[in-house]
């Protein structure tokens, strides 16, 4: 399958970015306020914020790629068919969103036939933006980033995040052994433990539940910057990954080993 052009890729990720920093505006008018909140089927809550930063977002996405399909948390799938796809969180943690504090992102992505060739992270109320594109490196606040050369599990950061469907299988077992083995255990979560393992200041994540519009974007950051992103089987992602194993090179695949079958 023919790559997309460098050219084109470095101009709908400027596209990207100015997605984000209108969802990032919407997003400052409203945070810390009294928002109603309502609770979708899925039980996850849902406010005004996200509603119109969705639309701030796909009106910037739309107005220069009429013909690209879009995916978001709020409106769905777009009904047209088309080999791009724009995956579109517009705020990536809710919960912290309506309690007052600044763990949630704006998650954009873009797909090409099934394949993340970009995204946006941008957590504005945090203060720190990550962005990267295929064969162009994993860039925070303007810096070119890298991951870390940990070799060893045993010097390793290891971070979770939403881990009830591993804690109900039989696998739970297995990530006792990951924290028993490791140097340091913390649950950064959300956004946050993605950016640090693509800057080189986190060496492995593990989470069980996910949605791909929550790390669609972040994958191809952490790729970028040297690391390894699949599910926690190790297999490829796609609209249906609800799992995550992204890790350093030298770690992931005993991580891998350690998961594979995780469910059975």
């Amino acid at each position: 399958m023919k790559q997309p052009d460098p050219e084109f890729l470095d101009q709908a990720l400027a596209v990207a970015r100015r997605a984000a920093q209108a969802a990032a505006e919407v997003i400052a008018r409203h945070y810390r306020s009294e928002l109603a909140v309502q609770t979708k089927a899925d039980a996850s809550p849902v406010t005004v914020a996200d509603i119109e930063s969705e639309r701030a977002i796909r009106a910037v996405l739309g107005e220069a790629y009429p013909e690209h399909a879009i995916y978001g948390e709020e409106q769905g799938m777009d009904a047209r068919a088309s080999d791009w796809l724009w995956l579109v969180d517009p705020i990536d943690g809710t919960k912290s969103f309506v309690r007052g504090y600044p763990m949630f992102s704006t998650q954009i992505a873009l797909m090409h036939r099934g394949e993340l060739v970009l995204g946006v992270s941008s957590a504005s109320a945090f203060g720190e933006t990550m962005w990267a594109r295929r064969g162009g490196g994993a860039w925070f606040e303007g810096r070119r980033v890298h991951v870390a050369d940990t070799r060893e599990l045993a010097a390793a950061s290891v971070s979770t995040g939403n881990l009830k469907s591993l804690a109900a299988s039989p696998a739970w077992a297995r990530l006792a052994e990951v924290i028993l083995g490791s140097n340091r255990i913390r649950g950064y979560g959300d956004f946050y433990h993605y950016h640090l393992l693509a800057r080189g200041a986190l060496d492995a994540v593990i989470e069980s539940d996910v949605n791909i519009l929550d790390i669609a974007a972040l994958a191809v950051i952490v790729r970028e910057a040297g690391g390894v992103f699949t599910d926690l089987d190790g297999g490829e992602l796609n609209l249906d990954t609800r799992s995550v194993l992204a890790a350093v090179p030298a770690l992931h695949g005993g991580l891998r080993q350690r998961f594979a079958g995780w469910r059975a």
